[in-house]
């Protein structure tokens, strides 16, 4: 046979091989051997979207950490609290943007929301926040501190648990209402949590107040906490001529509303409990005689510190 031959017999073999190849591998099935992870070829999977949690319920987020240097609260005389807040590097935060006329709003509330303060601690050179501070009784209580770090984009929220020794006597939350009674004042809300859309209006021995003055930039100012893990909701004035708020909620629940208002050179908080649709809470039992909740603050002082 010459070469030509040759030559044209082997690749008819080979066909044939290859074909015989390919039925055996048909008969049997597809390849199961996974094909190789996308780290290995290059390729990357596509980044999962971040769910960004409420405000309150970490103690550290985007490179931030809430760092307390005070470790317990007093319910005798006042003592200084002091915490820092600690950047990516590690470091103490100097610098901030100012947020509603104050670079750093701090707010003080037992775990079952009562107690509550909102006090503005002030900023030492070395990055340690100092402020004065009692409670009214003991129990584990949540400490909120709500700023923006002049480097970061946008506002934080972050928390952490700082005892009050002592014996803790758990208070119920109170029922929904749509008025409060503060020293006097008494604070009428109009809204719901499903619309988002909150007004309040003031008035004292029947008749409406109208001269409010201004406190924090605004006629007045709101904080919405969640029953149960105390998540912190970001509240927005609607109005600068009102008490008109909107507020985003981000789970059905049973919330605790904090308005602070100024009026004659004293900063007040009236509180309100709301629900959103079909949430009840649990009326007390028959013949409970419960416990005494502490006495609400009987104001603030124009600087935000309560006083008694």
């Amino acid at each position: 046979m010459n070469t030509t031959g040759r030559l044209s017999a082997y690749a008819i073999g080979l066909v044939l091989i290859f074909g015989v190849a390919a039925g055996a591998g048909r008969a049997v099935g597809p390849d199961q051997t996974p094909a190789p992870a996308a780290a290995h070829s290059g390729a990357h999977a596509a980044p999962v979207a971040e769910q960004r949690l409420p405000g309150g319920l970490q103690i550290a987020q985007d490179g931030y950490r809430l760092s307390p240097v005070t470790t317990r609260l007093s319910t005798e005389a006042a003592q200084p609290f002091r915490f820092q807040v600690l950047g990516p590097d590690g470091e103490p935060v100097t610098g901030y943007t100012e947020n509603h006329e104050k670079d750093l709003h701090l707010i003080v509330v037992r775990r079952d929301m009562s107690g509550y303060q909102h006090v503005h601690p002030v900023l030492g050179a070395d990055g340690t926040w100092e402020v004065p501070l009692r409670v009214d009784t003991p129990g584990q209580y949540r400490v909120l501190a709500d700023f923006q770090p002049a480097a970061a984009g946008g506002p934080l929220t972050l928390g952490v648990d700082v005892p009050a020794p002592g014996d803790y006597q758990p208070v119920a939350l109170p029922q929904p209402a749509k008025t409060a009674e503060v020293d006097g004042y008494t604070v009428t809300l109009d809204g719901d949590l499903q619309g988002g859309a909150l007004g309040f209006s003031v008035s004292r021995d029947g008749q409406p107040v109208t001269d409010l003055e201004p406190y924090l930039g605004a006629r007045g100012h709101l904080v919405v906490l969640r029953e149960g893990d105390l998540a912190y909701l970001h509240v927005h004035p609607t109005s600068e001529t009102a008490l008109a708020f909107a507020a985003e909620v981000p789970s059905p629940g049973a919330y605790r509303l904090y308005l602070d208002f100024q009026h004659a050179g004293t900063v007040r908080t009236a509180e309100f409990t709301l629900t959103t649709a079909g949430v009840m809470l649990p009326a007390a039992p028959t013949g409970h005689t419960g416990v005494t909740p502490p006495a609400a603050p009987t104001g603030h002082d124009a600087d935000g510190h309560t006083h008694d």
